[in-house]
């Protein structure tokens, strides 16, 4: 039997990983060419929040893969079926490569990583600089997918009315009349 919402921990990862992306996202575009006083703090801030994104969206593949989760409407067209499914993949993608390219791109460059992670790319240049690249088109990419998956949960809640939304939203569930 399929449940009508996500588990409870599934909805507070979800939220939680929404404010730390969106947060992401904003501090990641601040500190590109930013060399004022704070440019340090932005980025170890950046850091220590895409680590913890890493952990939470590993955590939150495993609760997607561990817990029933509600189904989709039945009278949901195909392609939006389709095109709900591929969204879901490619931001799970994305939420899964940009802490890893973060991580790769610090290893390349001989950065620091934090709490002395261990290097997961040669040191290179190079590699740096593609890596570097790969993770800000990453990062509007993400920006991007984020912004359709907004428009499509707005839309069950909005125009279908379907219980998608609620299905997901934080804290405890009302249903509508």
């Amino acid at each position: 039997m399929k449940p009508e919402a996500f588990h409870p921990l599934a909805r507070l990862i979800h939220w939680l990983m929404a404010i730390l992306i969106l947060a992401m996202l904003f501090i990641g575009v601040s500190m590109v060419g930013d060399l004022s006083p704070r440019h340090p703090l932005l980025v170890a801030l950046h850091k220590a929040t895409g680590l913890a994104l890493l952990v939470l969206v590993l955590v939150r593949i495993g609760l997607r893969l561990a817990l029933p989760h509600p189904p989709l409407p039945g009278d949901l067209p195909p392609l939006q079926r389709f095109a709900a499914g591929a969204s879901h993949l490619v931001l799970y993608g994305l939420m899964l490569a940009m802490p890893l390219l973060g991580w790769a791109m610090l290893s390349a460059g001989g950065y620091p990583r934090p709490l002395q992670l261990p290097a997961i790319a040669p040191h290179n240049l190079q590699l740096y600089a593609v890596l570097r690249q790969a993770h800000g088109w990453a990062g509007y990419l993400l920006f991007a997918t984020v912004v359709v998956h907004l428009g499509a949960a707005l839309m069950h809640a909005w125009v279908r009315r379907d219980g998608v939304l609620r299905s997901m939203w934080p804290g405890p569930l009302r249903r509508s009349e």
